[in-house]
C-alpha cells in the first residue's frame, strides 16, 4: 500500500474503519501506516506486524 490509497483498520471492539494512507514507514518488524480517518484527519499511526496474521491493522480496502 501507498499514499492515497484507500484503507480499511482494524481498532478495538468495532468494526473495521475506512481511511486514506497519508504516509508510509518501513521498519525491520513490518510497517507504519498514517492513516486518516472521519474522526481523526490529520491522522494516526497502525503498525503492520511482519509474519503475524493478527498483527495485520492495515488492509487494502477493495
Amino acid at each position: 500500500m501507498k499514499v492515497n490509497d484507500r484503507v480499511t483498520v482494524k481498532t478495538d471492539g468495532g468494526a473495521r474503519r475506512s481511511g486514506v494512507v497519508l504516509a508510509v514507514e518501513q521498519f525491520n518488524e513490518g510497517t507504519m501506516y498514517l492513516v486518516s480517518l472521519e474522526d481523526y484527519p490529520l491522522g494516526i499511526w497502525f503498525f503492520n506486524e511482519l509474519g503475524h496474521p493478527d498483527g495485520i491493522f492495515v488492509e487494502s480496502q477493495e
